[in-house]
């Protein structure tokens, strides 16, 4: 099944839900695990699936998703590894679009054809590589999209009307707001300033818009959802894993009753 993620927005979108978008490192602490986190946070109430791609230098990142990139590398997870795991995720689940998130180095060194044709082939829908701006991205952005998956663009605070112009000729699937100035994970978003800034973006993009780094919790989450059409937690999910090392029943409940309160959160402030 394809374009699962505009199917997922469209379907959100005429019920007033919001989209859950969470992330989770790709072997951290190990693949078996990352799966069966997967599942909980689909069971949990997650919308999207944001599937990070450990990198030794993931320079977006805060101190918490390095450390997990670190581990997972340190397990021996790699880009074919990350793409095993999205096929094992479909073989039980062909409706969660799955987004991989990671940096152009190992893109690049796979092959953007290759790695497109194989990340389709394994039931990705989307890719979001950080540093990757829409001036640096037509060779891997004609690749995906010959393979039929959306490329994730970032907008920040600071985006100016030429710049989102710009990342609205390429951009597909929804476009991922920054809500912050820094790095996954380290500062408390301004819930007014995002309001504010997503009416103005409306006016220039007509993809869903997706609010993350900064939500850490579900007031700050609800607040969002108010405005924006996806929350995407990411920090605050890592940091339940971390804790947990070596505990994964307790780690599973954890992420379930945290996904839950999310998902709760979200749809109480949409039927407010």
């Amino acid at each position: 099944m394809k374009n699962r993620i505009q199917h997922c927005f469209t379907a959100l979108q005429a019920r007033n839900r919001c989209a859950l978008v969470t992330y989770v490192t790709a072997g951290d602490p190990s693949a078996e695990v990352t799966l069966n986190i997967m599942r909980t946070m689909v069971k949990a109430g997650a919308d999207i699936i944001e599937l990070g791609v450990p990198f030794s230098d993931p320079m977006a990142d805060g101190p918490v998703i390095q450390r997990a990139s670190e581990r997972a590398l340190q397990g021996g997870m790699s880009l074919q590894g990350v793409l095993a795991l999205v096929a094992k995720f479909r073989l039980e689940n062909s409706l969660v679009p799955i987004i991989l998130m990671g940096y152009f180095n190992p893109l690049e060194a796979m092959g953007y054809k290759k790695f497109s044709e194989l990340a389709s082939a394994a039931g990705a829908d989307g890719v979001l590589v950080v540093d990757a701006p829409p001036e640096e991205s037509n060779d891997i952005n004609q690749a995906l999209t010959a393979y039929g998956l959306d490329q994730i663009f970032l907008i920040s605070p600071t985006s100016t009307r030429a710049r989102i112009e710009r990342i609205c000729a390429v951009a597909r699937g929804f476009v991922y707001y920054v809500a912050v100035k820094g790095v996954t994970g380290t500062k408390d978003i301004d819930t007014d300033e995002v309001s504010s800034r997503i009416q103005e973006f409306r006016q220039m993009l007509p993809l869903p818009i997706g609010v993350g780094f900064g939500i850490k919790s579900p007031e700050s989450a609800a607040e969002v959802a108010v405005s924006g059409d996806a929350v995407i937690i990411g920090s605050a999910l890592i940091e339940i894993i971390e804790r947990h090392q070596g505990q994964p029943e307790t780690m599973y409940d954890a992420i379930a009753s945290f996904v839950k309160s999310l998902r709760d959160a979200l749809d109480e402030a949409r039927a407010a």
